[in-house]
């Protein structure tokens, strides 16, 4: 059995930043398990698997550890796969776990059109100060934790313990401050399912911009998170939608290779 399979970087303007992903192009799906297997192999945050059907593409995300209900990076990603497979396209249906998910072609740059997240104010959480290090100024609650901060550098300065993270309510934690250069920084943590921290998170941004939007007074934000690799994103609210751009850097592609007989096992478990 041979997987077409590439690894591109997302929310990069150049080479080794922003977030890789690897994209596998599917003729059909595969049993969970062995998608899973890929994903633990590949070892990335994210690694997408897409399907074209009659109402354009499937496509599911999972990490080193489970699958995921929403990922913006690596959806970035398949679209740039796909783009550049089918160029007379501008813009991509993706049927996901999320609901339909549209990624528009504008120039180099790919626009993501996903669904805003809601956040409720809370108190700050029993064990969030030491595991961040630093006492944020509020928290709030979504299906991220969002921790905020008064200043960029104090995003930069966190140095957090992951195995405290990793046992606070949510999928990850987000901590995020006003920019210096840009209008919203953050990074974002989530070592409960195996990304201790995301290079740079597409989906953190439905989240973070709706609540950036309201403090700032403006709906379109330029945002940066602040990872070792670094990536910049383009945010736009627009009432229960947001749409974060960016540009996709290619990396390498090939084919992942199975042995006949591990094929077949994985295939007998189908279903």
């Amino acid at each position: 059995m041979r997987i077409p399979i590439e690894q591109l970087a997302a929310f990069a303007d150049a080479p080794f930043e922003g977030n890789p992903a690897a994209v596998c192009t599917l003729q059909a799906w595969l049993p969970d398990s062995l998608l899973q297997a890929i994903a633990t192999e590949n070892n990335l945050s994210e690694t997408a698997f897409t399907v074209q059907d009659s109402n354009g593409y499937g496509l599911r995300w999972f990490t080193p550890r489970c699958e995921v209900d929403l990922c913006g990076h690596a959806t970035l990603a398949a679209a740039k796969v796909i783009f550049d497979q089918a160029p007379e396209k501008t813009r991509l249906r993706f049927t996901t776990r999320s609901g339909v998910l549209i990624v528009d072609r504008d120039g180099d740059r790919l626009r993501l059109n996903f669904p805003a997240q809601t956040m409720q104010p809370c108190p700050l959480p029993e064990g969030i100060v030491e595991a961040l290090g630093a006492t944020p100024q509020c928290c709030l609650m979504g299906v991220d934790m969002m921790a905020v901060f008064a200043t960029e550098q104090c995003i930069r300065a966190l140095i957090p313990t992951m195995a405290a993270l990793a046992e606070l309510p949510g999928r990850g934690v987000i901590v995020t401050a006003p920019g210096d250069s840009v209008d919203v920084v953050s990074r974002f943590f989530a070592p409960g399912i195996g990304i201790p921290e995301d290079p740079v998170t597409g989906s953190a941004h439905c989240s973070l911009a709706p609540y950036w939007s309201v403090q700032l007074r403006k709906t379109k934000l330029q945002a940066q998170q602040l990872s070792n690799r670094g990536g910049r994103l383009q945010c736009e609210v627009q009432v229960d939608r947001v749409l974060i751009s960016g540009r996709v850097q290619p990396f390498l592609k090939g084919d992942l290779i199975l042995p006949s007989a591990a094929a077949s096992r994985w295939q007998g478990s189908a279903g």
